[in-house]
């Protein structure tokens, strides 16, 4: 169990207590602060995680299937509980959701062939804006609207974006060979 690994199973387990701090009154007026404070560690985890793994060739399968896994739980969490605070529309959270369980088959039916798909830049880029989103919703600060919503649309497109990326530079994994 290597160090990155080590972060990533930190963020997992720091969703539960983002959940009870976002969505019960724990200590009031600083519930929303202290969910920002983990949702913002977490996030930080999964940007070291990766530079550590590759900086001193610390890759290992647990990571490659793991550390995906603990950002979608960590976003996916986050836009739910958004939604239930009414901060985010439901249908946008439902076309990120929709877009993470199409892209987790798709690498499954990639790895039954063998064929490992990398994270793209447009991955990359959503998973950032998404964060940020969350980050801004969380604060909820009537002088952030306009930059919260422009933050949420960006990060809509580039997951819509991304998911197109994805599928068409890896169509090749869904043709049915005889």
């Amino acid at each position: 169990m290597n160090l990155p690994n080590k972060l990533t199973i930190m963020r997992v387990l720091l969703i539960p207590f983002f959940v009870v701090f976002m969505l019960w009154e724990v200590t009031g007026e600083y519930d929303k602060w202290i969910a920002l404070a983990i949702f913002i560690i977490a996030s930080l985890t999964d940007l070291l995680d990766g530079k550590i793994a590759r900086k001193y060739n610390l890759v290992t399968n647990f990571g490659k299937f793991m550390d995906p896994l603990a950002d979608k739980l960590l976003v996916c969490s986050a836009l739910i509980c958004l939604v239930s605070l009414v901060r985010i529309p439901a249908w946008i959270v439902i076309i990120i959701v929709a877009r993470e369980f199409t892209i987790s088959g798709f690498r499954l039916i990639a790895a039954e062939q063998g064929t490992v798909i990398a994270a793209s830049y447009f991955g990359k880029f959503k998973t950032t804006f998404q964060m940020i989103m969350v980050i801004l919703m969380i604060m909820d600060l009537p002088q952030l609207n306009l930059l919260t919503q422009i933050v949420m649309w960006a990060a809509l497109i580039l997951t819509v974006l991304s998911l197109i990326d994805y599928l068409y530079k890896n169509r090749s994994v869904l043709k049915e060979t005889d």
